[in-house]
This record gives C-alpha cells, structure tokens and sequence, in this order.
C-alpha cells in the first residue's frame, strides 16, 4: 500500500550528510521528511575511519598518482585497487580521474577541497554540543608515518603544500613519534597534525544525531527511484512512497546518480568501497589515529576497540566484498602490531566518489527546487555540518557561507 504524503522538504538520503542537514533545517524551522531505505547514519557514515580531516586537502587525483596508477591499479597489494569484473563500466570515469590528476587539475582541486575544509573543525565541535556528543569528539591529533627516511625526507614537500593551504602540521623525527605512540615500531617519523580531532565511537555520534533529527523531522523507510517536478514542487516515488515535496535535497551518497540524472545532471558518481577491521580490546593500543602513508589506511582506537579502515577499492555498487582487501588491513595491522589475532569483524560500505575529489552542493540545472549535496568521497564525516550549512542557505534563499562555484553540478 502506498501512503501519499507531503512535506515542505524532502531530504533522501540519512547518512550523516542527509542527517546533519535535515538538523540544521529543523532548527531553522523547516517542514523535513528523511527518505532512506536503511538505519540512519549505519553506512559509510558509521564504518569509516572517525577522523574528522580538516587537513586532507589534497585530492585522490594527484601527479604522483597519475605517474604510479598502472602498478597501483593491478597490484594486489596496493591501497588503491580495481575490481575487474568492473573496469569496463568505470572506464568514463578513470578517463576524468586521469585528467583531474594533471599538476594544474590537481593544484585547483586541492585549494577547493581546502575552502570547504576551512572551519569543518568548529563546525564539527558545535554540532558535537548540539547533539550532546563531545564527550565522543576526542582532541589529540593524527599522524601520518613515514617508514623510510626516503619517504620521510620527500613528505617535507607535501607538507609544505598543505601548510600553504592553511593546513598546520610539524614533521616531527623518531624520538617524538615514540613518545607520542610509543607502542609502534620504530618509524623513520611522521607528519602530526596537533590540532585534528577525531570521533572514538562514530555509530554512537550517528545515534546522537539522530535522535536529534527524528523528533522533529520524519523518517520514511523506503527507496526513492523516481522524481518528477510539477507545477507545485517534486514528487518522489518508489516502492511503497509517495512523497511530494516543496523542494529536495539529494544527499542519497553512492547512491545519487540516477536521482541526479531524473533531476537534469549527469554527474559522474562512482563509488569506492571501502573496508575495515576490528579487534575487541580494553585498552587501546594507540591514543589518536596513526596513517601508515605508503600502506592507505588508518589505526583507529575506537572505544573498545581497535578499527583499522582505508585502502581504496574501485567496484560498484554490486560486486560482494572482497575478502583479499579484509585480509590486506590484518595483515597491515600484523606488520605493526604482530601479536593481533583474528579480528572481531570486518566491514564493507561505499564512498560517493567524484573524478575530482570534489563533492556536488548547489541546485540542479533544472531549478533550485532540487538541491544536491552528495559525492564526499573520504570526507563525508569531516564537511557534513559545512554541506548542512551551505544547503540551508541554498533552501532559504540567503547569503552562503563560501562560494560554491567549484562545487556545483553544471562543472561536468
């Protein structure tokens, strides 16, 4: 049976995108229906790596890269990986993410990933508050380590270009690192970024959200497959919906390419599926996250328990996860920390991701009555309370808080 219903807004998508802005427009008084087949926030959104990265300004799509992409993209071991069942469904794709990794693509995508980095910390630390959740924002930093002194002697260059993009970050040597981790090996030493902060529980910040939004807001647990604008907005269909609303907002993550394309863009959306591990301990083995760089994933010391997450894996939305990837974070971890049994569980969801690194925020080509806020990529977690300030202003019609001309669909 289908149950038509009405609301002023309709936000598909309840992942912490969807969520932070159905929040921010409540609070701004907003008429708000939530649209999402799943449990809110239990995606990506619970299974990443926590880091709130105000400082991971540099694109997927570099000049390095580009000029190493054949061995990372064919090697088993790599942290970036293709599924080649799926190669030829993500060649269009690869052809934009090989332009987008040329110097000059690179230097632009990177200053606009920094303007929507700047002040996602504050953000994050209000949002923390609101939800009553600070106890779960924890304030001691992230490192990257370098386990070469070659690697370490060539990080000084990418510092410097992050510290240009407002990044604060020290290069810091052997003695220090084990003093900040003194239970990993030795290292040659480690980028710190003092000021970066991290969620130890992110499924418990999702709930708190949440149950933020739903008192005020309403779920609909179903699938949105169709829109279709009218004279008096957009109605939205699907198995078992019938949702008109006066505007939408699309922040359905992997999920919103054919929403988009109903709505007048054809966005270039894939999706990287991401993974993770975890070991039940009592005490963490580490106090912040820790990236081995040449390794593409992150230590993560959660509430009891240790998430290693990360590494890069181009696949689609409908191949089953890869065991091979699960096996490469154990025994990742096991380089460091040898005496780490089987893990507890493992876990795999998807990452909305953009040739450019660049998510998608402002209205549709065909009118503002359709507004789009999807395609994060790695930093969905870390911009959701910026995108939930930007679309309400959008909503509202008001001044916005940064231009988002880079971010717009109308760039493809």
């Amino acid at each position: 049976m289908v149950t038509r219903e009405r609301t002023e807004i309709a936000v598909i998508g309840a992942g912490v995108v969807g969520l932070t802005t159905a929040l921010e427009l409540v609070e701004a008084g907003r008429d708000v229906v939530l649209v999402d087949p799943g449990q809110p926030g239990m995606g990506a959104s619970y299974g990443n790596a926590g880091t709130i990265a105000g400082y991971a300004v540099s694109p997927v799509g570099t000049p390095d890269v580009l000029r190493s992409l054949p061995s990372l993209m064919f090697s088993r071991t790599s942290p970036l990986a293709i599924r080649h069942r799926a190669l030829p469904s993500l060649m269009p794709w690869l052809m934009r993410f090989l332009w987008q990794s040329l110097p000059a693509q690179a230097e632009r995508n990177a200053r606009a990933i920094a303007a929507l980095l700047a002040g996602s910390g504050e953000r994050w630390d209000d949002l923390a508050l609101q939800v009553a959740g600070a106890g779960i924002l924890q304030r001691r930093g992230c490192l990257y380590v370098y386990e070469t002194a070659q690697a370490f002697a060539a990080a000084g260059g990418e510092m410097a270009t992050r510290r240009a993009l407002g990044v604060e970050v020290d290069l810091i040597g052997p003695d220090a690192l084990a003093g900040l981790e003194p239970t990993l090996p030795a290292g040659a030493g480690a980028a710190y970024f003092s000021g970066a902060t991290f969620l130890d529980d992110p499924g418990r910040m999702m709930g708190l959200i949440v149950a933020a939004v739903l008192p005020k807001a309403r779920l609909l647990q179903a699938r949105a497959e169709r829109l279709t604008r009218g004279p008096t907005g957009v109605v939205i269909e699907g198995p078992g919906l019938h949702l008109h609303a006066s505007k939408v907002v699309i922040a359905a993550g992997a999920h919103s390419r054919a929403l988009a394309l109903q709505a007048g863009d054809r966005v270039p959306l894939d999706t990287e599926r991401g993974y993770h591990v975890e070991w039940d301990m009592a005490e963490p083995l580490l106090q912040r996250p820790v990236c081995p760089t040449a390794r593409g994933f992150y230590f993560c010391p959660m509430a009891g328990r240790l998430r290693v997450a990360g590494t890069v894996e181009l696949g689609g939305l409908h191949l089953p996860p890869s065991p091979h990837r699960v096996q490469k974070l154990v025994e990742g971890a096991r380089a460091f920390f040898p005496e780490l049994g089987e893990p507890d569980r493992s876990w795999m969801g998807f990452r909305p991701s953009l040739p450019d690194s660049l998510p998608v925020i402002g209205p549709s080509r065909g009118g503002p009555d359709v507004i789009y806020a999807f395609g994060h990529g790695h930093l969905g977690v870390t911009l959701a309370p910026v995108t939930a300030r930007i679309v309400t202003a959008l909503v509202a019609g008001k001044a916005l808080p940064l231009d988002i001309a880079a971010y717009r669909p109308g760039r493809f």
